[in-house]
């Protein structure tokens, strides 16, 4: 009886080691923000440093504080005949005329030069010849044609932005993988489908990518074409502060053009995400 009921007692079984729990894993967008807020809080504190312990007069690099108390002096009372506010509408109108130009020729013309080699015959030559000289390099010249007005500057700006916007939908087109276009053709796709449904969305990456290099250019074309003629704008009063040594005003002008820059950028991320989300994960 003993050994039958020794028998038949159960034994807890060993107990089996769980597995330990997943770590939620963090996006790489997370971690490339962080490492790039790290990196401004580090310039920043380096500009502290600097200044605290008189790395550099501060006629050549003015501390934080001082540039905080001139943007909020140019901000109210104004600077160069205009507030900051006035000087950054001007030049944000301006920017926004010449890149939407650039979108509505460049894009266009650019599918076109990239479906059809007679189009980019025609085209490719003197777009190359244009945009390997500076944009101060012909500056004078448009001066000369259209006087020292808005639309001078314009022209300048729309020149700056309009040839990588066009090399981008360009090469967008050309990207376009021939066994992609076969597949659609096969399935009976006429040439407007074919367009609308494979080659546009397939240049989309390409053009964003040439709207993002087109805002850099016409940023820094638009700083220079406003030190030269212009009575506004961010540029106009970077160097009016410069031509008194007022280094700290220079910075603020520095700084807003920056954020602008910045707001550029981000808002091309938004809108890139937003149209091609498939960037990247093909």
């Amino acid at each position: 009886m003993t050994l039958a009921a020794n028998s038949q007692t159960s034994f807890p079984a060993a107990a089996t080691p769980r597995a330990p729990a997943a770590r939620p894993r963090r996006s790489k967008s997370t971690d490339t923000l962080a490492i790039s807020l790290v990196t401004l809080a580090s310039l920043i504190a380096l500009w502290f440093l600097a200044a605290h312990f008189g790395w550099a007069s501060s006629l050549f690099l003015p501390s934080p504080a001082e540039v905080l108390t001139q943007f909020s002096a140019v901000a109210a009372d104004g600077y160069a005949n205009g507030t900051l506010l006035n000087h950054t509408m001007a030049s944000l109108g301006r920017i926004a005329t010449a890149l939407g130009a650039g979108i509505v020729v460049g894009v266009p013309l650019g599918l076109l030069m990239g479906l059809n080699r007679w189009v980019r015959g025609i085209f490719s030559v003197p777009i190359d010849l244009y945009w390997g000289l500076p944009p101060l390099a012909y500056l004078p010249l448009l001066i000369i044609w259209l006087g020292i007005g808005e639309t001078s500057k314009v022209v300048l700006l729309s020149l700056s932005t309009f040839a990588p916007i066009c090399f981008a939908a360009q090469a967008g087109v050309r990207s376009v993988p021939a066994e992609r276009v076969n597949a659609a053709l096969s399935l009976g796709a006429n040439r407007v489908q074919l367009f609308t449904s494979i080659i546009l969305p397939s240049a989309l990456p390409e053009i964003m990518t040439g709207l993002r290099i087109a805002i850099g250019a016409g940023l820094s074309t638009l700083v220079a074409a406003e030190l030269i003629a212009a009575q506004s704008g961010l540029g106009y009063m970077i160097m009016s502060a410069a031509n008194f040594l007022a280094t700290d005003v220079v910075f603020v002008g520095l700084i807003v053009i920056a954020a602008l820059a910045f707001a550029f950028t981000s808002g091309m991320r938004w809108l890139e995400h937003r149209l091609v989300p498939w960037k990247g994960k093909l």
